[in-house]
């Protein structure tokens, strides 16, 4: 009997941990899996997809002009109810923490079908940093049926929660195997180093860089401003390149080019592709990001991050010593971009590999555990742990 998977994504970072699943669910005959977008990223997903060679079925085209969360929230549960009817899934999967994996997952709920959640239990414990992602976290797992945790931390925050503990499984983090088929297809990186000389007109791959991205909405306004005139500050002072392809939302793009255009050793530019990603990653000295996904990325890599946070649902890579906590000061960033640029003892100490975050294999695993019928669950059920 054939298995009817349907999949939901809206985002970028969704779409790079999605990607291996869908190949992986694609490859196996017992399972016609179904691929439905939101449209929260659309241009950018679109080049994800097309780089791991997937092909959407369904897209909701939901963004708007300057949209609330409460008007994207209400267009893609509409959306979504319809798809869900008209498929008629065993299954949803949805993953991590966007509007996109709740709308589907509450959306799935209504219908009586089952959720899987990909990247489930990471918390931060602060329903306000990540917002509105923290709560989105929370608000899934209450009608998930299947929880796969990338970590055994976020196993224990389920567990916490009075998760049912035999819906919940550790299967590592599907970034890591996106990260590892980049790396294939990526070769020598000759093609997309050629990409990145267009892109970013004057930036010298083969000099020594800092990668730099950020687009959280917790920090529209000032703390955007903070980091905007920190990296100023050192690349007035010191002779390394920053580069920092730019989030297209106005509130990251007005305060990043108002303080950082035009400078000479700052290229901003638009999102860059996956490959263009990873090769940066891949080359760089080290990461100044408020991503999530990053700080999974980078500890695979072994390369230090400096997260401008002041709280991360990552903490196995802070725990482990190869990613700190900045928060948005100033003259933090600050000091500690100057230390890693400047004292080696430091940055040898964080420029670590450190596999906490999976081996490769959890889009496998979790594809075997989507092709076994499993029982439906309550809601009320789900929570209970004895």
């Amino acid at each position: 009997m054939c298995s009817r998977i349907l999949v939901v994504m809206g985002t970028r970072p969704e779409a790079i941990k999605l990607a291996p699943v869908i190949r992986e669910l694609r490859r196996r005959p017992d399972q016609a899996t179904h691929v439905c977008l939101t449209g929260q990223h659309r241009e950018m997903v679109s080049r994800i997809l097309s780089f791991f060679e997937i092909r959407a079925d369904a897209d909701l085209e939901v963004m708007r002009h300057d949209q609330s969360l409460s008007g994207l929230a209400s267009r893609a549960l509409a959306g979504l109810d319809r798809v869900i009817d008209d498929f008629k899934p065993e299954w949803t999967v949805v993953q991590g923490d966007t509007t996109t994996a709740f709308c589907a997952a509450l959306a799935a709920f209504h219908r009586h079908v089952k959720v899987a959640h990909v990247e489930a239990g990471l918390r931060s414990f602060d329903r306000f940093k990540p917002f509105p992602e923290e709560v989105n976290r929370i608000m899934t797992a209450a009608v998930t049926d299947l929880h796969f945790c990338p970590t055994v931390q976020a196993r224990e925050n389920l567990l916490g929660e009075r998760v049912r503990p035999d819906t919940i499984q550790v299967v590592g983090n599907t970034v890591i195997d996106a990260l590892d088929l980049a790396r294939t297809q990526l070769g020598d990186g000759a093609e997309v180093a050629q990409s990145l000389s267009q892109l970013f007109p004057g930036f010298q791959l083969d000099r020594p860089f800092v990668l730099v991205t950020g687009h959280r909405r917790e920090s529209f306004g000032k703390p955007f401003e903070e980091l905007c005139l920190a990296i100023r500050d050192v690349a007035r002072r010191e002779d390394i390149q920053f580069i920092y392809p730019v989030h297209l939302n106005p509130n990251v793009q007005r305060p990043v080019f108002e303080i950082l255009g035009g400078m000479k050793r700052v290229h901003l530019g638009d999102p860059v592709g996956y490959p263009e990603f990873v090769l940066l990653a891949q080359r760089c000295r080290f990461i100044l990001t408020d991503s999530g996904g990053i700080q999974e990325e980078a500890a695979s890599l072994g390369k230090p991050v400096l997260v401008m946070r002041d709280v991360t649902e990552r903490r196995e890579s802070v725990d482990a010593g190869v990613s700190r906590l900045v928060g948005t000061s100033r003259d933090v960033i600050v000091e500690w971009t100057l230390r890693l640029l400047l004292d080696e003892t430091t940055y040898r100490q964080m420029a670590r590999k450190v596999d906490v975050y999976g081996d490769g294999h959890a889009s496998e695993r979790i594809a075997d555990s989507l092709g076994v019928a499993a029982p439906r669950t309550s809601s009320a059920g789900a929570r209970r742990n004895g």
